[in-house]
């Protein structure tokens, strides 16, 4: 292929111009929506580790004030006791321990005075004479209260005791008994806690199988971890040691080894673990490298279809084209009569063809300019001559009003004067928008022609906030929705009808209009096809004729379709209108718009 050629030329330039903003988008849109999607999930999980970490503290500061119970009975401990009455209330104090926070395991109480342990386990007392305290309870170069990292259960030294309950993992919360005032040692409180208790707080923090949490002390053991066998064993991992040991902040967040690192320190009462949430870079990008293999399919595909779209263009358009511009230039040139043939069927035939029938028009345009004129004049004619009509029959109307006023016949003068009402105010054409002090006005006319002619059957009530009058709103929406009543829903038979209108600010700026009486209920075959009518308002704003009859052949209603669609003309997708029947009786009408700027 040449250079010089349009062939050429096409394939090159379409190809540069789709594959580099294709590319470039691709790429920048994989990485803002990586970063994006990092930085999300860090803050997300920040926030979520912080209400995490404050459970845990909460824990753990219930199992110290638990464990603080102990000094109920300390007069017992520094004196020693041999009564059974002090060994119940010994007992009742541990049972009260051990019961107050769910899935404590079991609690160990030492007594220096009189050297015996007591151990609790699943409310089951057992009870050693003139033994020393088990190691780990006492605590060496540790404070008064501290918490040991997770561990397998045991029996505390207490061989003999039966019955024997499976060992499981713990941690357990530790407190050396002190004589108050004093810093004398009386005793060693252990209270074990199952890990479930741990599990139900963390569990909600992360998404098991996919992501990894963990909570480690101060000296970096694990104190609970997804995987059972690293549990009380220290944590050496790298970004572990190097990046959250020596971290001199409480909280934060990095990316290290294809990972997402979330930590969270927590501070309570003989504790000082450290919350960490790790999140595998490719969990929370697999939605973007999904959508980056849909992009490269679609690459692939438009390329394919660029290529063979240019080398149809170049063997078949560009032909018709160079014909259409000697046409052109002959025509430059001065001759208006060239016989312009099609170059086919497609769209270049379709121009050629139109371009044919404009130089038909303008060899026209003199004479079709003259006609437009004195047309235009004709319409003007007959506007005014249409203006007159109603004017002169509006003027009559307020003469017979003045006159029956005369012959002192007010009734008569009021049903003028609201039909006079109306015509003054549909004659005026070019207020298409009004407010809804207006539209109620005319509504009120109309409601007093009609009490005339149902001889006062039905009251009207009308409650609109004093704020709402001046809404704007398209012109004669109300008088249409008050119709449908006297047409097809009062009853001549009673004097009871009633018909009200409100109005209603909505909080999301919306005005809802409620028209509702209480005649006959629309037939539920004509209230399905009125809703399928107002269903098709949208589609026929958008270019798709609804069809008006269903497929039994029979029309919807569209006296409201029609108050509908010039609502949807106006605000679009912000008005709607909805069709209830009530119970017993009535039908319920309700208008939503927002409200037009004034």
């Amino acid at each position: 292929m040449k250079w010089n050629s349009i062939r050429t030329k096409l394939i090159v330039f379409m190809l540069l111009a789709t594959i580099i903003p294709i590319v470039a988008t691709m790429v920048v849109t994989y990485s803002y929506t990586a970063q994006s999607l990092r930085t999300r999930v860090a803050a997300e999980d920040a926030n979520l580790l912080y209400q995490g970490g404050r459970n845990l503290t909460s824990l753990l500061d219930d199992l110290n004030r638990s464990s603080s119970n102990i000094y109920n009975i300390s007069t017992l401990l520094q004196a020693g006791y041999e009564d059974v009455q002090s060994n119940s209330q010994v007992y009742a104090v541990l049972s009260n321990i051990a019961t107050s926070v769910p899935d404590i395991f079991q609690v160990y109480l030492y007594e220096n005075k009189s050297r015996r342990a007591t151990l609790v386990t699943q409310n089951t007392p057992q009870r050693n004479y003139n033994i020393g305290p088990f190691g780990d309870a006492l605590g060496i170069d540790r404070p008064s209260v501290w918490v040991q990292s997770s561990h397998m259960s045991h029996t505390y030294g207490l061989t003999a005791i039966l019955p024997r309950y499976p060992s499981e993992p713990v941690f357990t919360l530790h407190r050396k008994i002190e004589k108050v005032p004093s810093s004398n040692i009386i005793g060693y409180l252990s209270i074990d806690v199952k890990l479930s208790a741990l599990s139900d707080i963390v569990d909600q923090l992360y998404e098991q199988n996919r992501e990894k949490i963990y909570i480690l002390d101060d000296h970096g053991d694990i104190v609970y971890s997804d995987e059972q066998g690293k549990l009380g064993l220290p944590l050496r991992e790298k970004w572990y040691t190097e990046r959250i040991a020596s971290a001199p902040s409480t909280s934060g967040n990095f990316e290290e080894d294809g990972n997402v690192f979330v930590y969270q320190r927590i501070t309570s009462v003989g504790a000082n673990w450290t919350l960490v949430k790790q999140v595998p870079v490719a969990f929370l990008t697999r939605e973007a490298n999904r959508a980056a293999g849909i992009n490269m399919l679609l690459l692939a595909v438009s390329l394919i279809i660029i290529i063979a779209a240019t080398i149809i263009i170049s063997l078949r358009i560009t032909a018709p084209i160079k014909r259409l511009g000697r046409y052109m230039n002959q025509i430059q040139s001065g001759n208006l009569n060239v016989d312009i043939q099609p170059a086919g069927h497609d769209e270049i035939g379709a121009v050629m063809r139109r371009f044919r029938t404009m130089m038909d028009t303008i060899n026209n345009l003199i004479l079709r300019e003259y006609k437009l004129e004195l047309s235009s004049k004709n319409n003007q004619l007959r506007a005014l001559q249409a203006q007159i009509n109603p004017h002169f029959l509006n003027n009559t109307l307020q003469i017979i009003g003045t006159l029956a006023l005369e012959l002192k016949v007010p009734q008569i003068y009021t049903l003028i004067s609201a039909l006079a009402k109306m015509m003054h105010y549909s004659m005026h054409n070019d207020d298409r928008i009004v407010t809804l002090k207006d539209e109620l006005e005319h509504v009120k006319a109309y409601i007093e022609l009609q009490k005339e002619r149902f001889e006062n059957r039905f009251s009207f009530h009308c409650e609109v906030p004093e704020e709402l009058l001046q809404v704007q709103m398209p012109k004669l929406i109300l008088q249409p929705i008050m119709e449908n009543y006297f047409k097809h829903g009062i009853d001549r038979s009673k004097a009871d009808g009633c018909i009200r209108l409100e109005a209603v600010q909505e909080p999301d700026g919306f005005v809802k209009i409620i028209v509702q009486n209480n005649g006959a209920k629309i037939p539920e075959d004509k209230l399905s096809r009125l809703r399928q009518g107002l269903d098709g308002v949208t589609g026929a704003l958008d270019g798709n004729r609804p069809d008006p009859a269903n497929q039994d052949g029979r029309v919807a209603p569209i006296g409201l379709i029609n108050v509908l669609t010039r609502l949807r003309l106006v605000y679009g997708s912000g008005a709607d209108l909805n069709v209830a029947n009530l119970e017993p009786a009535g039908v319920r009408i309700i208008l939503k718009l927002l409200a037009l700027p004034q």
